[in-house]
């Protein structure tokens, strides 16, 4: 009698291989790229303030100024005439400006059957989070920075309201103010004009040199990779660095690129921005740095719960004066 085998049915990647007495799962086909990619983002703040750290849980902060002013004005009061019987006297005005402060606080939670499943990946939920609430933090203190927070009534580096506005001279192509209608010589003229006006400004004072540029990115590139001319070998901002005031009064000009200068100015313009990037000037705080609080279990939730928080300041603009804006380049 003949020996009939009913035909077996097909092997899949879900069942089991008998050679190995294990199964094969559909996720050990894949190719798995270990790079998490992050958001994509820019954040300059870093570079163009100073920032300082420590003052604890504060509402304000407060610096001190001071006036001096000598009786009938220091060029005539103090000369004196022989068998004088006084002499002027020095006057001190002090004053004190007041600067907001605000608490940055954000939560992180992380569910415990995910906190033990990514035990199975070797991937850190908690980690992976916590450079979540980094980024939150300093893109907020990007904003911060540059343009404050308006539902607080802060400004920043660039909406200050001390700050004198004016608009690039009008020598481009067709009239024009945009740098991309300009040659490098009236580029260099803007760029000379706003650094004089500033250091003109601190009655020419050494030490006030501006010494820091905020352009848009657009304006940057173009400065960055136009040539002088059309046979040489220098950039715009080459020639810029090397012939400006502030280079040839013993100083270190930084032009800079952030994208907040886009249409910063009146008129949503694109906005140049002048300053002395030294902390006698302008500064912000981080009173209190940005801190890991508090962890707790949370049972109703099953999940752990984490604080951070910091304390901010707004910036803080010393010498108004001294910070310019050049609208329309």
């Amino acid at each position: 009698m003949a020996n009939f085998r009913t035909p077996a049915a097909p092997v899949t990647v879900q069942d089991a291989a008998s050679a190995s007495g294990g199964a094969f799962l559909v996720s050990e086909l894949e190719k798995r790229d270990p790079k998490i990619r992050e958001p994509l983002t820019s954040l300059t703040y870093a570079r163009d303030i100073p920032i300082t750290v420590g003052g604890g849980w504060v509402e304000n902060v407060s610096a001190l100024n001071i006036t001096y002013a000598v009786s009938g004005s220091s060029v005539s009061g103090p000369a004196m005439a022989a068998g004088a019987n006084g002499v002027p006297l020095v006057q001190a005005n002090l004053g004190k400006d007041m600067f907001k402060t605000h608490m940055f606080g954000v939560g992180l939670r992380v569910s415990f059957v995910d906190m033990a499943r990514s035990n199975f990946i070797g991937r850190s939920l908690d980690q992976m989070l916590t450079k979540g609430v980094r980024m939150a933090y300093d893109k907020h203190m990007d904003v911060n920075v540059y343009k404050g927070l308006s539902e607080f009534g802060t400004t920043g580096l660039l909406n200050d309201g001390g700050a004198v506005v004016s608009n690039v001279a009008a020598t481009g192509t067709g009239s024009s103010t945009n740098w991309s209608k300009k040659t490098p010589q009236q580029i260099l003229d803007d760029v000379n004009k706003a650094l004089t006006d500033a250091w003109g400004a601190a009655e020419y004072d050494t030490t006030a040199v501006p010494n820091h540029i905020l352009l848009p990115y657009e304006q940057y590139n173009y400065i960055l990779t136009t040539k002088v001319t059309d046979l040489a070998t220098e950039t715009i901002l080459d020639f810029l660095l090397k012939n400006n005031v502030a280079s040839k009064n013993g100083g270190n000009l930084t032009i800079a690129p952030t994208r907040w200068c886009k249409s910063a100015g009146v008129g949503s313009v694109d906005r140049m921005a002048v300053y002395i990037n030294d902390e006698r000037f302008l500064k912000a705080e981080e009173l209190v740095s940005l801190t890991r609080a508090m962890t707790q279990p949370n049972a109703t939730n099953l999940c752990y719960d984490t604080g951070y928080v910091a304390n901010l300041s707004e910036v803080e603009v010393f010498y108004p004066q001294t910070l310019r804006y050049y609208d329309g380049i």
